[in-house]
C-alpha cells in the first residue's frame, strides 16, 4: 500500500515521520499527473504546490487552523490530502468535484476561491474572528494574484494588526497565467536574488528553537514597510525548509509574510518549459503532451483576437488592454504584432477599466478584453470613470453566460442586468461569428462606452476559417426579423433571441412555426421592432444566456407593459442560482435552454392563464 493511499485526512499525514513526507509528495505529484491529464484541469499550478501543501497540512492542525487558497486552482493536492482522492476522477464534471475550493464540498475548504486577490482579506477576517481561540490562519497567495489591488488593501489592514495569528505565504513562481508583470514582480525578483546571495542561516538557533529562514538577511521589503514581518525567500520544494519555516510562523502571534519560490509545472518537463500551455489544459496523454487541434471551429474569442489585429493595422489609436488574461482573451497575436499598443496590467481589473478611461480622454480607442466574471470587479470604475464621462471605451466581454468546467465562480450571467441600467452604455449580443466582428466594428466606431458580450464557445456557423475582413457596422439599436410565422389560427408565438441562442430559436421555430427576431442590442432596445412583433403575436418568448432577473427579457417585458399590450411574455434564461461546473452544452440543456427545453417551456406556458417565468 502506498503512503498516499493511507492518507484519508491530514491527521494520517501528521502521524507519519518527517522523513516520509518527500515520498508522500512524490506519490501525490504522480497521482496528479495521471489524474488531471485524464480529466483536464489546472495542471501546472497544482504541480507547483505539492511540497507546500504537504508541509502545510503536516505543520498546521487543519481544519482547526484555516488554510485560505487564493484563486484555488493550485489546490488539487489539498483536495487529495483531505479525503477527496477518489473524487478527482469527477473533477469539474456535472455532479463532480469543483476545480476550486468549495465550502459545500469539505470543511477543509474554508473559503471559496475562484477570483484572485481575495485570500488575504478573507484570512484577516478569519484571524480577527479566531483571536484568543488558539487557531492560526494561513493565506496562500501567488505573485500574480498579489498584483490585485484588493491584496494591498488587505496587507495595509494586516500590517496595522499587531497581534493576529496570521501567516501570508507568498508563492512566487513568476507567473499568473502569462509571465507576471509590473514593478511588484521586479521587487520580488530582487528579493529572490538577494536571498540567494545572502549568508546561509541555520533554521534553528543555538538553543535549538526554530527561527525564520533568512530573517533580517536583507534590506527593508515592501511588506516590512507595511508593518508586516517578512522572511524568505526559501525553496518551496524543500520540505525540510518549509516545515521549519512554517513551525516558526505558527508560533508567531503577529502577521507575517513567508516568501517561498516554486516552479509552476514542477515534475512534468513539458509543463516546466511551457507553463502557459499547461496552466489549464483539457485531457491529454502524458507521453506526447498537449497536441494542438487542427480544423477546429473558430471560437468567439478567436474572432475577437483576429478583429483586434485587423483593426489595429488600420487605426493607430487602437490599444488592447487585458487584466492578465492574454491567452484566454486571444491577445497573444496582438501583443506580437503591436507590442507598443498591448497593455497587461496584471490581475487588476479596476485599474484596467480606469486606465482605459485615461487613454480615451487623450484620443486613443482602448479595447478592454475582459471576462464577464471579472468585469464585475471593475463595475464601479465602469460607471464612475467611463460611463459618467461618456468615454469611448469598448469592452470585449468574454465568457458571458455559463462558465463550463470553471463553474460558479466564473459564471458570466450578471453582465446584462448590470450593464443595461448604466446610462450611456450600448450593450450588444452577437448571434454568430460574423455578427460578432460587425459588432466590434460598431463599438469601436461609437462615440461612447460599448460592450460586446459573447460566450466561451465556438461560433454557431461552425466555420474554422478566419472571418473575412470588413469595416461594416450595424445600426445602433436595431434588430432584425429572421423568420416569420405563417400560422393563421391558434396561438402565434414569437421568439425574441439575444446572442447565440438565436440558432436554437430557429430550430424551435421550425418545429412550432414561430416568428424569430434577432434583437442584437440589449441597449438601446429596438422598441419599435419589439412592439410591432408583440402586436401581431399572442406570446413573446425572450431567450438569453444570462440571469432572467433584470436581464434582456426584463427589458422587453418592461417595454411591452409600458404600452399596455395584452401579449403574454415568457422570459427564458439562466435560473436564479449559481450554475455549477460541467459540460457547457449539457448545462444549457439542464437550464432548459436547448431546443427541447425551450419547446417544452412554451408548451407549458401556453396552457396557463397566468403570466409566469420559467428558467
Amino acid at each position: 500500500m502506498s503512503l498516499l493511499d493511507s492518507i484519508d485526512t491530514p491527521t494520517n499525514l501528521r502521524n507519519l515521520a518527517e522523513r516520509d513526507l518527500q515520498n508522500v509528495a512524490d506519490e501525490l505529484r504522480d497521482f496528479i499527473l495521471e489524474s488531471v491529464s485524464t480529466t483536464g484541469g489546472h495542471f501546472a499550478p497544482s504541480l507547483g504546490t505539492v511540497e507546500l501543501t504537504v508541509a502545510l497540512h503536516y505543520v498546521f492542525d487543519t481544519p482547526r487552523d484555516r488554510l485560505v487558497w487564493d484563486v484555488g486552482h493550485q489546490s488539487y493536492s489539498h483536495k487529495i490530502l483531505t479525503g477527496r482522492k477518489r473524487g478527482m476522477a469527477t473533477l469539474r464534471k456535472i455532479g463532480g468535484m469543483a476545480g476550486f475550493p468549495s465550502r459545500d464540498e469539505s470543511p477543509y475548504d474554508t473559503f471559496v476561491g475562484g477570483h484572485a486577490g481575495t485570500s488575504v482579506s478573507a484570512a484577516v477576517g478569519m484571524a480577527l474572528g479566531l483571536r484568543n481561540r488558539d487557531a492560526h490562519v494561513v493565506a496562500i497567495i501567488g505573485d500574480g494574484a498579489l498584483s490585485a489591488g484588493m491584496a494591498y488593501e488587505a496587507l495595509n489592514h494586516a500590517g496595522a494588526c499587531k497581534e493576529l495569528p496570521l501567516t501570508i505565504i507568498l508563492n512566487d513562481n513568476g507567473m499568473s497565467i502569462s509571465p507576471a508583470v509590473g514593478a511588484l514582480n521586479e521587487h520580488l525578483q530582487s528579493l529572490t536574488r538577494d536571498g540567494r546571495e545572502a549568508r546561509d542561516i541555520e533554521v534553528s538557533d543555538s538553543a535549538g528553537a526554530p527561527i525564520l529562514p533568512f530573517e533580517n538577511a536583507q534590506s527593508s521589503t515592501l511588506f516590512e514597510d507595511l508593518g508586516l514581518d517578512y522572511s524568505g525567500p526559501i525553496d518551496g520544494h524543500n520540505i525540510a525548509e518549509l516545515i521549519a519555516a512554517l513551525r516558526a510562523a505558527r508560533n508567531l502571534k503577529r502577521p507575517h509574510v513567508l516568501h517561498i519560490v516554486t516552479q509552476k509545472g514542477r515534475g512534468y518537463r513539458r509543463a516546466e518549459l511551457d507553463p502557459i500551455t499547461y496552466h489549464g489544459p483539457g485531457p491529454f496523454k502524458l507521453d506526447t503532451g498537449v497536441v494542438a487541434s487542427t480544423g477546429a471551429k473558430r471560437t468567439y474569442s478567436q474572432v475577437f483576437g483576429q478583429w483586434l489585429c485587423d483593426t489595429a493595422k488600420d487605426d493607430e489609436r487602437v490599444i488592447g488592454i487585458t487584466p492578465a488574461m492574454r491567452e484566454g482573451s486571444q491577445l497573444v497575436e496582438f501583443e506580437k504584432q503591436f507590442p507598443e499598443r498591448y497593455i497587461d496590467v496584471g490581475i487588476a481589473e479596476q485599474h484596467a477599466v480606469t486606465v482605459a478611461g485615461g487613454l480615451a480622454v487623450e484620443g486613443m480607442r482602448p479595447v478592454v478584453a475582459i471576462y464577464s466574471t471579472f468585469l464585475q470587479r471593475g463595475y464601479d470604475q465602469l460607471i464612475h470613470d467611463i460611463a459618467l464621462q461618456n468615454l469611448p471605451v469598448l469592452f470585449a466581454v468574454d465568457r458571458a453566460g455559463i462558465a463550463g468546467s470553471d463553474g460558479a465562480t466564473h459564471l458570466g450571467a450578471f453582465d446584462i442586468a448590470a450593464l443595461r441600467c448604466v446610462p450611456n452604455m450600448v450593450v450588444m449580443t452577437p448571434s454568430d461569428e460574423k455578427e460578432c466582428y460587425q459588432m466590434l466594428n460598431t463599438g469601436l466606431a461609437y462615440s461612447g462606452p460599448c460592450a460586446v458580450r459573447y460566450p466561451r464557445a465556438s461560433g454557431t456557423s461552425g466555420a474554422s476559417e478566419k472571418i473575412a475582413r470588413t469595416t461594416e457596422t450595424l445600426p445602433i439599436g436595431r434588430g432584425v426579423v429572421r423568420r416569420v410565422s405563417v400560422k393563421r389560427d391558434g396561438l402565434r408565438v414569437a421568439l425574441v433571441a439575444f446572442g447565440p441562442l438565436l440558432s436554437v430559436a430557429m430550430d424551435v421555430a421550425q418545429e412550432i412555426d414561430a416568428t424569430v427576431v434577432n434583437m442584437r442590442f440589449v441597449k438601446p432596445l429596438d422598441e419599435d421592432l419589439l412592439l410591432t412583433v408583440a402586436k401581431g403575436h399572442d406570446i413573446i418568448v425572450t431567450l438569453e444566456e444570462a440571469m432572467i432577473a433584470g436581464g434582456a427579457g426584463s427589458a422587453c417585458a418592461e417595454c411591452i407593459a409600458a404600452e399596455g399590450l395584452p401579449v403574454r411574455v415568457l422570459r427564458l434564461g439562466l435560473p436564479d442560482e449559481f450554475v455549477l461546473h460541467g459540460d457547457r452544452t449539457k448545462l444549457l440543456a439542464m437550464c432548459g435552454l436547448d431546443a427541447a427545453g425551450i419547446a417544452e417551456s412554451i408548451r407549458v406556458f401556453a396552457q396557463r392563464d397566468e403570466v409566469v417565468d420559467t428558467a
